[in-house]
């Protein structure tokens, strides 16, 4: 008689082999960081990418997010991003009846998979609106505690080699990120396959 846990372990280890398979048929020549994109996903925790322009950062989240079934948004982090633009903000409802109040408009940080692309190009003003969220799963704003979705995950990029217009991570930051995962350049025979396929007008989206 087989036991129900092993049987849901069996399964799960089947649905995260194929998870890892579609993955890697989009992101080539990345499969050590593939696994440690998944691990950190299956451990509850945040991560942070880095790598160089061009090496398919966001492409990876963004596969994720679809390949697993989770709701992903993308926020640009840019230097006049603001706090409200990430955790949302109270605005102004007339309801059409000419007598307007506050309602609270949730921001993208309402999600399952939030991409922080380029997080060190906002200010730590701006990066402390992700603290809460990432270390409780919730945001506070007007008095009032809003839980966000579960599983609620944060996978943010960052550029190693252009420093003009960023802001260095605080150790707050960094210590809610539970991998700092580094992506290598391609090795020759994998850059060799991308281009082959970029010629061939490939797109990941159709795999």
């Amino acid at each position: 008689m087989s036991d129900p846990i092993l049987d849901e372990i069996d399964a799960l280890g089947g649905k995260l082999a194929q998870a890892r398979d579609s993955i890697t048929r989009r992101f080539i020549g990345q499969t050590r960081v593939v696994d440690l994109v998944l691990s950190t996903l299956l451990c509850g925790g945040h991560g942070l990418l880095i790598g160089l322009p061009g090496l398919g950062k966001t492409r990876l989240v963004e596969t994720l997010s679809t390949v697993m079934g989770l709701d992903g948004k993308r926020v640009q982090f840019t230097p006049d991003l603001m706090p409200g633009d990430i955790t949302g903000s109270m605005v102004i409802d007339s309801h059409g009846s000419g007598q307007g109040e506050l309602s609270f408009r949730e921001g993208p940080v309402f999600t399952n998979l939030l991409l922080a692309d380029e997080i060190n190009r906002t200010p730590p003003k701006t990066q402390s609106a992700l603290l809460e969220a990432m270390e409780e799963g919730q945001v506070s704003a007007d008095g009032v505690t809003r839980s966000l979705p579960t599983p609620f995950l944060v996978a943010a990029t960052q550029n190693p080699v252009e420093f003009d217009g960023t802001y260095p991570l605080p150790e707050a930051q960094l210590d809610r990120f539970l991998l700092k995962v580094v992506l290598p350049i391609p090795e020759r025979d994998a850059e060799l396959e991308i281009l082959a396929r970029h010629a061939g007008g490939f797109d990941p989206r159709d795999v």
